[in-house]
């Protein structure tokens, strides 16, 4: 079973303090902060990270599925925006929606959003992350 690893350190305080992550493999490595996090600021952010995995983790499910019915994608895109903000006693994501747009030869429409759906509900990331609303809309191209 693989195991991944990330880090990461934060220096100061809330507000003006700032912090660093890298990914374990070396491939990214920047900073994040109060102003990234909460404000408009140009670092990354936790929020930003999770989008990352869960768009990645969900279009290699939704191929992997459409391979396996025999109907490999050349084409599978998607984005999760991830909502952070207030909730009663701090702060939270309340809400992930994933849309994916793909390109399938061989099959139409109806069968790809049905495929996506299993893929959603089969993601590893959408099962790490069930206990907040996932919604999906897809685009078949």
């Amino acid at each position: 079973m693989a195991s991944r690893s990330s880090e990461a350190e934060w220096r100061g305080d809330l507000k003006g303090g700032q912090g660093k992550v890298k990914l374990g493999s070396g491939a990214f490595e920047g900073g994040y902060s109060f102003h990234s996090r909460f404000e408009d600021g140009t670092d990354t952010n936790p929020e930003e990270l999770i989008a990352a995995a869960h768009a990645g983790c969900f279009s290699m499910a939704l191929a992997a599925a459409l391979s396996g019915a025999g109907h490999p994608p050349t084409k599978i895109h998607t984005t999760a925006k991830v909502t952070f903000g207030p909730v009663p006693g701090g702060f939270a994501i309340s809400k992930i929606d994933l849309a994916t747009e793909g390109s399938v030869p061989g099959i139409d429409a109806a069968t790809f959003e049905k495929t996506a759906a299993e893929a959603k509900a089969n993601c590893p990331v959408s099962k790490a992350l069930a206990a907040i609303e996932i919604t999906l809309t897809t685009k078949f191209v």
